[in-house]
C-alpha cells in the first residue's frame, strides 16, 4: 500500500476533511458517465460529445453532454459551432450558468448544456452533416469530430 494513501487513511481516521476528500470515490458521478441519454455524434482526444432532443413549449432543446478532461464550468454561458463543409453555424447555450461534475473514478468532468435550435439545425446534427463542433471556453475551445 502506498504510504501517502496509508497517511490519509489514518488523517481520515481522525477527522481530517481533507483527507477524507483525498479518499472518498465518486460513484454517483461515475453512473452518470456510464448512463449518458442520448447519441455519442462526435469525439476526439479532448473528450466526446453527446446529444439528445427535446421539445419543450414549442422551443426546442439540444441537451448536450460533454465529458472531457476539462472543468467546464461558467457563469457566463457558451457557445458551439457547427462546421459544415459550406458554412459555419454558431448557437449560444440557453443558461449562463453552467457546471462540471468530476468523477475521481475516471478522472472525467461531465458538463450538461442545452442549446435552443430550430429544425435546420437539428437535421443537420442528427443526419452528422457537419465536419466539427467547436465548443467555446473562456481560454480556447473544444474540438470535437463528427462520429461515423
Amino acid at each position: 500500500m502506498n504510504i501517502l494513501r496509508k497517511k490519509d487513511q489514518i488523517l481520515a481516521a481522525l477527522g481530517n476533511i481533507r483527507a477524507m476528500e483525498r479518499l472518498h470515490v465518486d460513484t454517483h458521478t461515475e453512473e452518470k458517465i456510464k448512463h449518458i441519454s442520448g447519441n455519442k455524434i462526435a469525439e476526439s482526444n479532448q473528450g466526446q460529445f453527446w446529444v439528445n432532443f427535446q421539445e419543450l413549449n414549442g422551443f426546442l432543446f439540444m441537451n448536450s453532454t460533454i465529458l472531457s478532461h476539462f472543468d467546464l464550468k461558467t457563469s457566463l454561458g457558451t457557445k458551439i459551432t457547427i462546421l459544415t463543409k459550406d458554412y459555419e453555424i454558431e448557437i449560444d447555450s440557453d443558461e449562463k450558468e453552467i457546471e462540471s461534475d468530476f468523477s475521481n473514478v475516471s478522472n472525467t468532468w461531465i458538463t450538461k448544456v442545452s442549446f435552443v435550435v430550430d429544425s435546420k439545425e437539428r437535421e443537420i446534427i442528427e443526419n452528422k452533416n457537419f465536419e466539427e463542433i467547436q465548443y467555446k471556453l473562456k481560454k480556447g475551445k473544444l474540438r470535437f469530430l463528427m462520429k461515423k
